[in-house]
């Protein structure tokens, strides 16, 4: 037996998408009048093996062998070449993908016929049939019964050279799927990632828990929110910007350790790392700092890192080291370093003159610790390639963050930088109530200001701490963009199944 030459006779590559369409739909139409068949009341069919577990199984069968086991198999029709009494067709399922041969003389002229008839490239089939090695040595199933399961009615992208464009491929994500099984290759990927995460944390003695989406206040974090409105309360209300506050006032009522892994909803600009609706993973452990952050941030990536190959990963042509301990350094430090300013040495004056030399805009009033951070992101914060654990943030810009106790001017806080990203976000708690009353009492200054992105006064959030909560460690880390590294993907659209898109 030998295997076909590809010039398949399908004709359809060559007319419209819509031609092909009416087309279909008028062969299922004489489908079911002339041959009384509907390819849609089928509900079930028996399948015992993928076709990769086929592939493993089989894979020592050579061409002089003759295999008697029956397989049963299902999957979508990729490619079909009929040659007069005989046909080869690829078969593709979930996990990979495989010859099929169908034969007249083993099926019957009847049951060939139909074959030729009516299936096309697209429909998903139901397959029994014996494995055997062609004389080429491609492992194929030879059928001898088959069954039209579901008709595809739309044709898919041309077989050699897929789906590519960008834009088609996030807006009908399930063509995308079914043209480029590497992209099915990334979202298990992401699934790894995501039980490693809910794996390492549940190790380390953490409890899982839900909080609201919809809440009356957008806190415990800076970002413009989207508003919603409820009718029956008749009250706006926010989709969530993040899960710290509610989290936090668990560790009041007396959790130990708690997290929540899900969506965050920030009504700001889009680009390569930014969705609208994003995953993140925050954690909060009471009796703990922001240096056991730090070890549990390393534990989880090396650990997401390990599940999907190892710790050296190559980014877009970077290579870059997940291998613990990650370096660490203070912002200032950082700054003063690539640009030679000494932000806790220098006067406020000294700061904005620092800035209008480098054409960075800032008021009048704006502090020397205001003007760190817009240093840090633009001179600093792209170099970052390898993993680093940045702290010493100013207090002005961490509101939710304990104070440094030898600078009260700086926080007990870090970020973790990968490739020149913000991965991680973390702090030592603030646990004060009456700062951290003061401190909310700032940013409503600023709203008032005209700063959209401050954090509103969350009155019920200072009288939980109050009651008291213990020393806590907290971080945040973005599972889409860790997502992005370890995958080697360019966009954040590319590691989420739907991504945000404009309606055309």
């Amino acid at each position: 037996m030998t295997d076909p030459i590809p010039n398949a006779e399908i004709t359809e590559a060559e007319l419209p998408e819509e031609e092909i369409f009416r087309q279909r739909k008028d062969k299922l139409r004489r489908l079911r009048e002339e041959e009384g068949y509907d390819p849609f009341i089928n509900d079930h069919w028996d399948c015992g093996a993928s076709l990769t577990s086929i592939r493993e199984k089989y894979g020592n069968l050579t061409h002089e062998d003759e295999c008697k086991d029956e397989l049963s198999v299902a999957g979508r029709l990729m490619a079909v070449r009929r040659h007069g009494k005989a046909a080869f067709a690829n078969l593709a399922d979930e996990s990979g993908d495989m010859q099929l041969y169908f034969q007249q003389n083993e099926l019957g002229e009847e049951r060939y016929t139909f074959f030729k008839k009516w299936l096309d490239t697209g429909d998903i089939i139901g397959v029994k049939g014996v494995p055997f090695r062609t004389q080429k040595g491609e492992l194929s199933i030879k059928v001898n019964e088959f069954s039209l399961l579901s008709k595809s009615l739309r044709p898919l992208p041309e077989k050699w050279h897929g789906l590519k464009d960008t834009e088609i491929r996030y807006r009908k994500r399930y063509v995308d799927l079914i043209a480029n099984p590497g992209v099915r290759d990334i979202f298990r990927g992401r699934a790894a990632v995501v039980r490693t995460f809910r794996r390492v944390l549940e190790d380390n003695g953490t409890l899982e828990v839900t909080t609201p989406i919809l809440s009356t206040i957008a806190g415990g974090a800076n970002a413009r929110p989207f508003i919603t409105h409820h009718n029956t309360l008749d009250i706006d209300m926010y989709l969530r910007i993040a899960t710290e506050l509610h989290l936090k006032r668990l560790i009041v009522g007396m959790f130990g350790r708690v997290y929540e892994l899900g969506p965050i909803f920030r009504n700001e600009g889009m680009d390569p790392r930014h969705n609208p609706e994003f995953t993140t993973m925050e954690v909060y452990w009471a009796y703990a700092s922001y240096r056991d952050m730090m070890k549990l941030a390393e534990d989880i990536l090396v650990a997401c890192a390990d599940a999907l190959g190892g710790r050296k990963i190559d980014y877009q042509g970077a290579e870059i080291d997940l291998t613990p301990p990650f370096k660490r350094a203070t912002m200032a430090d950082l700054v003063k370093e690539k640009t030679g300013v000494d932000f806790l040495s220098i006067t406020d004056d000294e700061a904005r003159r620092a800035a209008a030399e480098r054409k960075i805009e800032v008021a009048a009033n704006t502090s020397r610790f205001d003007i760190l951070p817009l240093f840090f992101e633009e001179f600093a914060e792209d170099t970052l390639v390898q993993p680093t654990f940045v702290f010493g943030h100013p207090t002005v810009i961490s509101p939710l963050a304990k104070r440094n106790k030898d600078n009260p001017d700086v926080t007990e806080r870090f970020e973790l930088f990968i490739n020149g990203w913000e991965i991680a976000n973390a702090f030592s708690e603030l646990n004060d109530p009456i700062d951290q009353r003061e401190r909310f009492m700032d940013q409503a200054r600023r709203k008032e200001a005209g700063d959209e992105e401050s954090h509103p006064f969350d009155e019920d959030f200072v009288n939980a701490l109050e009651y008291g909560m213990p020393p806590t460690g907290g971080m945040g880390i973005g599972v889409d963009r860790t997502v992005m590294l370890l995958t080697n993907s360019r966009s954040i659209r590319d590691v989420l199944l739907f991504p945000t898109m404009k309606p055309l």
